[in-house]
């Protein structure tokens, strides 16, 4: 199979396991880096340009779009779509789990187990927003973060107004979120692959970090997961409509819940912890999944 990955970083770990990944199943992998792509969005003709050259008829492609490039990088895959190509990962999909507001409501619609989550516009109802989630101590976070970026812990009921009285009145989108206190700086990843729990692990915060992301200098360990976990990362995979995700859990008293689905997870971290040839298992997705025209939804919605 020609298989292309849209990436800007050929050398990260996950871009280059994955292609190893294709390669030592006899398919032909390129990168494309994801802004140098442009489009001629031509009347049933559509067609993707690549440094100067029109780019050949892919069997499937891997997207990986980083936060930043989010807008540009979900049109690229779009006009993959609309030629045929089999996304890994739709575009609409990738859409729904890139907005954190739009996904907590979709997985509180599916019965997803989620912290208490409070989103609101006007500055003057911080008191109701405190109070509906529960009140001090809170999580609060940037719609648009990523990697642990722009989350904060306020402890007091005083931290958590000023935060987010600063944060409305510079116009930034927030949600407000019960701090799971029993998790202890602690999550869990699991990676799903065609609608199953591949591989797990336990990350922890650094010293005095309640955050767990790896990139924040976190560390992490292979870990088993209950049934109950295993069924919420597997629903929210779905709910999100991506073959290929990591689900962020949380250990809280009532059981699982889910902070997060990302649609571009790293794979350093889970396959170190693990052992498990994650790339690879990717990788025998896409052999089995991929026939032309099979995207649902051809690049709509």
């Amino acid at each position: 199979m020609k298989i292309a990955m849209m990436a800007r970083n050929p050398d990260l770990y996950s871009h280059r396991r994955l292609k190893e990944a294709a390669e030592e199943r006899g398919h032909e992998m390129q990168i494309v880096n994801t802004l140098r792509c442009y489009m001629n969005i031509a009347s049933r003709r559509p067609e993707i340009y690549y440094n100067g050259e029109k780019l050949p008829l892919f069997d499937a492609v891997i997207p990986r779009i980083g936060a930043s490039v989010t807008f540009y990088g979900l049109a690229v895959l779009r006009q993959f779509e609309m030629m045929g190509v089999f996304p890994l990962n739709e575009s609409v999909s990738i859409g729904r789990s890139r907005d954190k507001l739009r996904s907590m409501q979709l997985l509180a619609r599916d019965g997803v187990g989620l912290p208490v989550t409070t989103f609101a516009h006007d500055p003057k109802q911080t008191e109701e927003v405190l109070k509906l989630a529960g009140g001090a101590p809170l999580v609060i976070k940037l719609l648009e973060g990523t990697q642990g970026i722009g989350v904060v812990l306020a402890d007091t009921h005083r931290s958590a107004k000023s935060v987010i009285e600063a944060f409305r009145g510079a116009g930034v989108n927030i949600l407000v979120q019960e701090f799971i206190k029993e998790a202890g700086g602690t999550d869990i990843r699991a990676l799903v692959v065609d609608g199953k729990v591949i591989a797990a692990m336990k990350r922890t915060g650094a010293e005095g970090e309640f955050r767990s992301n790896l990139h924040r200098g976190g560390s992490a360990e292979p870990t088993r997961i209950s049934p109950e976990e295993r069924q919420a990362a597997v629903r929210a995979a779905k709910t999100m409509g991506l073959n290929v995700c990591g689900v962020d859990m949380l250990r809280a008293n009532h059981g699982p819940v889910v902070m997060e689905v990302n649609s571009s997870p790293g794979l350093e971290g889970v396959e170190k912890a693990t052992g498990i040839d994650v790339a690879g298992k990717i990788i025998e997705f896409i052999e089995k999944k991929a026939k032309p025209g099979k995207t649902r939804t051809r690049g709509k919605g």
